[in-house]
């Protein structure tokens, strides 16, 4: 791995570009430091973000904002209980020329860009919701028999609100996984909204700029996955995922009486690309077990269901990650 490693020099200027990205989306996003960090590692490795906040949070202005500052072309699409998969994918339809002659032409969906917004997903019915699945995963969509590949970089960013609001739907638990992190976005601390009272309701408001192109943003993609990971951080990854799993070995006796199911290998790719991320955002050469128990949550927690008996009993699933991620750092530091 450390032959393939990029230069010193090429992840520093990354991070020096990365930073002037962060500066020019706090000029929209005041505060919300963790929740902009970790939208920006799940793009910087290749994949998609969940929003989980309730109305009013400033999800949507934040992919807004990513979008420009990332430059990328983007669409949104607002889910709502009758929108149709051809509403996001695309579809044919029948033409008919001056002369009389007939074909189908085929018409893009919004799916077709380079930053797809789904507003509000869990609005959607899973029929709807699943439409998405291929084009997460394979970056192309399958119409018509015909398959047609996506934009690159191509990325989703979707908000959810809280699953106890009326008039929302489960997300599928194959579609959950292929979000690479779940970022729960909680209300502002008195300061932070303090500042924007102050930011936005005056007569001008600053507006973010572009910092990275659609290459460049593929060519840090491509650094990230270069960055050297030490194997004790490897370890600490495959721990940490077995340890979650209740049919596994290495699980403790927490989860194997409150967890029905675990985190697949998805998880643990995404620990390693977004550990990777973080130390980058942070200024760092390589990842350390502080990247990986900083992003436990955001990984696995949409990657794990509690049972119903755990559940009746009030265990919190975040709670369970926490006290996993403690015993393993544990041991693996007395090790």
């Amino acid at each position: 791995m450390a032959d393939l490693a990029p230069p010193v020099a090429q992840i520093e200027a990354l991070g020096a570009k990365l930073g002037d990205a962060k500066t020019s989306i706090a000029k929209q996003i005041i505060g919300q430091e963790d929740v902009v960090d970790l939208s920006l590692a799940a793009m910087l490795s290749g994949g998609h973000a969940l929003l989980m906040g309730l109305p009013g949070l400033g999800k949507t202005l934040l992919v807004d904002t990513l979008s420009t500052v990332m430059g990328l072309s983007a669409n949104r699409v607002q889910f709502t209980p009758d929108l149709m998969p051809a509403d996001i994918l695309g579809s044919e339809v029948l033409e008919t020329t001056d002369d009389g002659a007939r074909s189908f032409r085929f018409l893009e969906g919004p799916v077709f860009c380079q930053l797809l917004m789904a507003d509000e997903i869990n609005r959607a019915s899973p029929r709807t919701q699943s439409a998405l699945l291929q084009a997460m995963q394979e970056h192309e969509v399958t119409i018509a028999g015909e398959a047609r590949r996506l934009p690159a970089p191509f990325h989703v960013l979707a908000t959810q609100n809280p699953i106890e609001q009326e008039g929302t739907y489960p997300l599928p638990e194959a579609q959950l996984d292929r979000f690479l992190v779940k970022i729960d976005v909680p209300y502002p601390d008195r300061e932070t909204e303090r500042g924007i009272l102050i930011a936005t309701t005056g007569t001008a408001a600053e507006r973010s700029t572009e910092v990275f192109t659609p290459e460049e943003l593929i060519e840090a993609q491509a650094i990230v996955r270069q960055m050297p990971v030490g194997e004790a951080v490897v370890e600490l990854i495959l721990d940490l995922v077995r340890a979650c799993r209740p049919g596994e070995a290495e699980a403790m006796d927490k989860v194997k009486s409150t967890v029905a199911w675990g985190p697949g290998p998805r998880a643990a790719q995404a620990l390693m690309l977004t550990a990777r991320a973080r130390a980058l955002l942070d200024g760092r050469l390589a990842p350390s077990a502080d990247d990986v128990a900083a992003l436990a949550r955001p990984v696995l927690s949409h990657r794990m269901a509690l049972t119903f008996a755990a559940r009746a009993e009030g265990a919190v699933l975040e709670q369970v990650i926490d006290e996993v991620t403690a015993s393993v750092t544990r041991i693996e530091a007395a090790a």
